[in-house]
């Protein structure tokens, strides 16, 4: 007997009853996203590999052991997105949307990355990501994070708190790369295997490592702001000056260095202490030199991601319930009603477009369709039958009050529902 066929680890469906949360999300994410006057963009979730060892850089966990990579039937190298900021970029530049101009741009959807399964962490997740093109001030980067700040307003999520930091020009990081280098070459004998290898290629990241063993280290090491250039500095105040006056509550990481190597200046993340390990539901920053790494002209550069399986497992911790019953259920006795009851629910439907209203199909009972009725979560059931299609009404059955059933006209069927779930 052959095995079942069962979803790849890492990857899940999304049941119908756990669907509601994530519209309730998506719609109040487009919402907060677009009344700030970004436009959406949708990319290829299969890209060129090449896009990502030169943007993430090869040299990291993602390139390195993450990504996953296949040839075509031409023999080119493809990969699965594990990010979208690289993707954004390269359509920006392949379409001209950079040229002389400003860009607000989001986007929505799957990413791929090979990596241990756990909570809030999965190997296609979904992430929104927001990109924002010619704008090189603080000011920019303030909108990014007031955007955020306003989207947890809107969901009542809780307990999480920002972190910020700068990385300094690319000039700067550079130059404090090879200090980084010299100290830890210093030390080699305590870095563990992960550090020993990123140390020449890529040592920012040591400063990330979660090694107990490495902290006192780490501790010690030289920090990126006692060698920041003059306008680095200038943007990091500017940067603080401006939260502290919209009312934004932070603070400053000087380990918060970010995993890819196209960050820049400004560097933020929303964290909470309620997802264990995986505590970043949201991060950011600039990356002013990335079009140009891939083949375009200089163009400052900010934006972030956040992972939506991360921020609704912080809301369902948090008590968040999203109700996706239905409103009314429309029950239909004998074959007149059965002719005339399509044609009557698309009448509502096109009276009241919000209305979500499920038609009995495939016959049944009375009381099996007021079964049915109940277990939809409907909180009305219309009854249509031939005495009713006879006498132009509609018998109303109230399934979540203790209301007595009714019979109404049915040219006040559409005013009585509205009325009804307004209230």
């Amino acid at each position: 007997m052959s095995s079942k066929i069962q979803s790849i680890r890492g990857m899940h469906d999304l049941l119908p009853e756990q669907s509601p949360l994530w519209q309730f999300f998506e719609n109040t994410a487009r919402t907060v996203i677009q009344s700030y006057g970004y436009n959406e963009i949708r990319m290829p979730i299969v890209e060129s590999t090449d896009l990502f060892c030169r943007s993430i850089g090869e040299v990291t966990d993602i390139v390195e052991k993450e990504m996953y990579t296949f040839d075509d039937r031409n023999g080119d190298s493809l990969t699965l997105r594990p990010e979208g900021t690289a993707s954004c970029v390269r359509a920006g530049i392949q379409h001209g949307l950079f040229h002389n101009q400003q860009q607000r741009l989001w986007y929505m959807g799957p990413m791929f990355r090979h990596e241990r399964p756990q909570k809030g962490r999965y190997r296609q997740f979904h992430q929104i990501g927001v990109e924002t093109f010619g704008m090189d001030g603080p000011d920019i980067d303030v909108e990014l994070i007031l955007m955020t700040a306003r989207l947890w307003k809107q969901l009542g999520l809780k307990d999480v708190r920002l972190e910020i930091n700068t990385l300094g020009s690319n000039e700067a990081r550079a130059q404090y790369k090879t200090v980084l280098i010299d100290y830890f070459n210093q030390h080699k004998e305590l870095l563990d295997e992960d550090s020993t290898r990123r140390l020449e290629s890529n040592p920012l990241r040591i400063l990330d490592s979660k090694n107990p063993a490495m902290q006192e280290l780490i501790e010690s090491a030289p920090k990126l702001m006692d060698g920041l250039d003059e306008e680095s500095q200038q943007h990091f105040t500017q940067l603080q000056s401006q939260l502290t006056a919209a009312g934004i509550e932070y603070s400053v990481n000087t380990r918060l260095v970010r995993g890819l190597d196209y960050y820049c200046k400004t560097v933020f993340e929303w964290v909470t202490d309620q997802l264990g390990s995986q505590g970043t539901v949201c991060a950011g920053g600039r990356y002013d030199g990335l079009v140009k790494q891939l083949g375009g002209r200089m163009t400052p550069a900010a934006g972030f991601a956040m992972g939506i399986e991360r921020l609704l497992a912080l809301l369902q911790d948090q008590g968040f319930e999203c109700d996706g019953s239905i409103d009314v259920y429309l029950a239909l006795q004998g074959d007149l009603a059965q002719q005339k009851g399509m044609l009557f629910a698309e009448t509502l439907r096109d009276t009241l477009p919000e209305l979500s209203m499920q038609v009995n199909c495939s016959g049944g009972g009375f009381k099996s369709q007021i079964k049915k009725a109940d277990k939809s979560g409907a909180t009305l059931a219309l009854i249509l039958g031939e005495d009713e299609i006879n006498q132009q009404t509609v018998t109303v059955k109230h399934l979540r009050k203790d209301i007595e059933q009714q019979t109404i006209k049915q040219s006040e069927v559409c005013s009585f529902i509205n009325e009804y779930l307004n209230n």
